[in-house]
C-alpha cells in the first residue's frame, strides 16, 4: 500500500457535447439564432464555484475550412460574461490560434484557459464552422476550482506534501471558492494499487533530437516536450502521419513524426507547441477521441494505465523535487506508461537527450507532487492529455472527471 498525496485537492467536473454535423437545427441543444454555420448548446450547470474552464476538441476541417471555439460564463449572481474565443483551429494550420487580449472585470483566456476573476457556475459553448464540410468529432470542457490560499500540511493528502496559491487579488477576491468545498473535494489519502507491475509499450522519442529542428515551429529541442508526447501516443495506438505527410521533413530526421506533431499543434499567437487542446486535436485528425482534464492523484493514472490507455501529463519541478529527472523546468509534457510492482511511476520522459534514454522511474510521491501542485505554485494542477481509440473504453469513473 502506498499512500498518495492529493496536493491542492480541488473540485473538477468534465462535460461532454455532441454538436450535430448538419447545424443549426438538428441536436439536443442547437440553436438556429446565431446563423447558418454557428451552433450555441445550452448553459451547462457546473456543479460547484469554477475558477477555470479548459475546453477541449477534435474537428476535421478540410483544406480550406476552419472552426472558432467560444465560450461564456455565468457568475453565482446569474450575471453572464460575454463570449471569450478559446481558438481558431484549422488542421492545416489556415488558421490555428489562440487569441489574446480578451481579459474584462469577468476572466480572461490564457493561452487555452479561461480564468474567472468571479467564480463561475454554469457556461455555454459556442461553435461556429467556417466552411460546411468542417465538423466536429468531440468537444468537452473541464471546469475546476483551484485554491485561493496555500494549503496548509493538515488539508493534504499525506505527510510532507506541498500546497500552492493562486492570484486571487481584486475587489472580488473574497467570493474565490474554498479549496475544500464542493462534492469533488479529495482531502484525505488514498492508497495505491498493489495489483503488480505495469507497462505499456509506447514508443520513445527524445525531443532534444529535434534541437534546431524548424525554427519556424519554435525550433525543436527544449520546446517540443508536448508534440514529442503525442506523437509517442499516437505511434502507440498505430495512428499518425503516412510516409507522405512526413517526406517534407527530412531523410535523416531520427523520428519525422515529432516535427509533423509540432508543425500540427503550433499556435500562431502563443508561439508555442504547448497549447493543450490544440495538442489533443492534431491527435483527433487520425481517428483518435481525446480531451484535457485534471486528475487527482496517481491512483487515477494508474486506472488509466491499467486499463491500456497510456496518459501524457503537465508538470513542473525543480531537480532536486523530481529524482532521477536530472534537470529542472518551469513547464514540461511527459507521458505516464506504467507503474512498478512498488508502485513508483514509469514514463517516457522526452527530456531525454537520446531515445534510449526516454524511459525513467519517478518516485510516485514525488511524481504526484510536482503534477498536483497548483498553478500558483507554478504546477498544472493535475493536467492530463487523455488520447484512446474511440472504441476503447475509459475506466471507470466515480468522480467526474473524465
Amino acid at each position: 500500500m502506498w499512500v498518495v498525496l492529493t496536493v491542492d485537492p480541488s473540485p473538477v467536473a468534465f462535460a461532454r457535447f455532441a454538436v450535430p454535423d448538419g447545424w443549426p437545427g438538428r441536436g439536443s441543444g442547437s440553436r438556429p439564432d446565431r446563423g447558418p454555420r454557428t451552433w450555441i448548446g445550452e448553459e451547462h450547470p457546473i456543479g460547484f464555484a469554477a475558477t477555470q474552464l479548459v475546453p477541449s476538441w477534435t474537428a476535421r476541417t478540410p483544406p480550406g475550412t476552419w472552426i472558432e471555439i467560444a465560450l461564456r460564463a455565468t457568475t453565482a449572481s446569474g450575471a453572464r460574461s460575454k463570449w471569450y474565443v478559446m481558438g481558431r483551429w484549422s488542421e492545416h494550420g489556415d488558421p490555428r490560434t489562440s487569441v489574446p487580449g480578451q481579459g474584462d472585470g469577468d476572466g480572461d483566456v490564457a493561452v487555452d484557459t479561461f480564468v474567472a476573476r468571479r467564480p463561475v457556475v454554469a457556461y455555454q459553448l459556442r461553435v461556429t464552422r467556417h466552411g460546411e464540410s468542417a465538423r466536429v468529432t468531440g468537444l468537452g470542457v473541464m471546469a475546476s476550482a483551484l485554491p485561493r490560499h496555500p494549503l496548509p500540511p493538515s488539508t493534504v493528502g499525506g505527510p510532507g506534501a506541498d500546497g500552492g496559491t493562486v492570484d486571487a487579488t481584486g475587489p472580488d477576491a473574497d467570493a474565490w471558492p474554498d479549496p475544500q468545498a464542493g462534492p469533488d473535494a479529495d482531502a484525505g489519502p488514498d492508497a495505491g494499487g498493489g495489483a503488480g507491475a505495469v507497462e505499456l509499450a509506447v514508443p520513445r522519442h527524445s525531443q532534444y533530437a529535434h534541437a534546431g529542428h524548424h525554427l519556424r515551429w519554435d525550433g525543436g529541442g527544449a520546446n517540443w516536450c508536448s508534440p514529442a508526447s503525442v506523437a509517442m501516443v499516437l505511434g502507440f495506438w498505430g495512428r499518425g502521419p503516412g510516409p507522405g505527410e512526413l517526406a517534407w521533413v527530412g531523410a535523416d530526421d531520427p523520428a519525422p513524426m515529432v516535427d509533423h506533431a509540432a508543425m500540427g499543434v503550433y499556435d500562431e499567437s502563443y508561439q508555442g507547441t504547448g497549447n493543450w487542446p490544440f495538442n489533443v486535436a492534431y491527435a483527433g485528425r487520425f481517428g483518435l477521441a481525446g480531451f484535457v482534464t485534471r486528475l487527482r492523484s496517481a491512483a487515477e493514472l494508474e486506472r488509466f494505465v491499467r486499463a491500456g490507455i497510456p496518459v501524457i501529463t503537465s508538470q513542473s519541478f525543480k531537480a532536486h523535487e523530481l529524482p532521477g529527472s536530472g534537470y529542472s523546468t518551469n513547464g514540461h509534457i511527459m507521458v505516464v506508461t506504467g507503474f512498478t510492482a512498488a508502485g513508483d511511476v514509469v514514463v517516457n520522459d522526452p527530456a531525454a537527450p537520446a531515445g534510449a534514454e526516454v524511459r525513467r522511474v519517478y518516485p510516485r510521491a514525488a511524481f504526484e507532487r510536482v503534477w498536483l501542485r497548483s498553478p500558483g505554485s507554478g504546477g498544472s494542477g493535475g493536467i492530463v492529455y487523455i488520447l484512446h481509440p474511440p472504441d476503447r473504453p475509459l475506466p471507470p469513473c466515480t468522480n467526474g472527471n473524465w
